[in-house]
């Protein structure tokens, strides 16, 4: 028979065992994997000792990031992220993402950067950091001309599209009065990419499509009759493109908006805007 003593004594030594391998668990738990990147940490350092950094991007988003014909990512924003990059020395990786989850992506360390038409908002500013901006834009309706809808208020009773997790269902809902009491349901249709969207407004699935105007513009300079849509600005504000990072990366973010300082100086920026959208945003306020 084991004395109490004893058996005090194993009692205590098996708390303690037990004790000790809850206090392990929870250390383990708490510490960072190499594949999870925690917000606190600068990355700038790493990155430019790999001379490479990966940047989350929709490859379905013209003109700003794309496939072309051959597959290749192209775009405004593919263009001037290489270029900043370029000038400090690292090679750009582009990754595609599920665009609704681009803030996951980011601070989960899967990707470094957003840079494909990314809007500043409030609510955004809560989740990331911003860089400067470096693009503005604004929101349009887009329809074909044989719907008869010439006004927001012609959208009365109709469908209407969105991308989901866009700067354009953001504005939608919260400003109401503007696009959305007009609506079917005062309810827009996500889609996951923009080209689904425009395939439904073609097939008349959908009436009318809240899309940034850079993009509807190209995109219905590629149809066969452009004439065929009509494009409604207003109403909505002007938006803010900028780069999005991790809060805790202030190295990278700095060193891109000195890149893009210089290249607004220089009229890079300019002449890619013209050279993509066929306009400056300059002139938006």
């Amino acid at each position: 028979m084991i004395s109490k003593k004893k058996k005090i004594t194993v009692n205590t030594i098996v708390a303690l065992v037990f004790f000790a391998l809850i206090a392990w668990a929870v250390v383990i738990l708490l510490k960072p994997s190499n594949g999870n990147v925690q917000a606190k940490e600068d990355q700038w350092s790493e990155i430019k000792e790999k001379k490479s950094i990966t940047i989350g991007l929709d490859d379905t988003f013209v003109p700003m990031g794309f496939r072309d014909s051959a597959g290749k990512i192209v775009g405004f924003d593919v263009d001037l992220a290489e270029k900043v990059f370029s000038n400090l020395g690292i090679k750009v990786n582009w990754q595609p993402i599920d665009w609704s989850m681009k803030e996951t992506e980011l601070n989960t360390g899967n990707i470094d950067a957003l840079w494909n038409g990314y809007t500043k908002t409030p609510e955004r500013a809560k989740q990331v950091a911003f860089s400067t901006t470096y693009h503005r834009s604004q929101l349009a309706l887009v329809v074909k001309k044989s719907s008869g809808v010439k006004h927001f208020s012609d959208m009365q009773g109709k469908v209407l599209g969105v991308q989901t997790g866009s700067s354009g269902e953001t504005a939608l809902n919260s400003q109401p009065s503007v696009l959305k009491k007009y609506i079917a349901g005062q309810k827009a249709v996500g889609y996951d990419t923009f080209d689904k969207a425009f395939t439904d407004l073609n097939a008349n699935r959908l009436t009318g499509l809240l899309v940034d105007e850079d993009y509807a513009r190209y995109y219905i300079k590629q149809q066969a009759n452009p004439n065929d849509y009509g494009i409604m600005t207003g109403g909505f504000a002007v938006s803010d493109d900028v780069v999005a990072f991790r809060k805790g990366d202030n190295g990278l973010r700095r060193a891109v908006d000195r890149e893009l300082a210089k290249l607004e100086k220089s009229g890079y920026v300019h002449e890619l805007e013209l050279r993509w959208f066929g306009q400056s945003s300059q002139n938006l306020t």
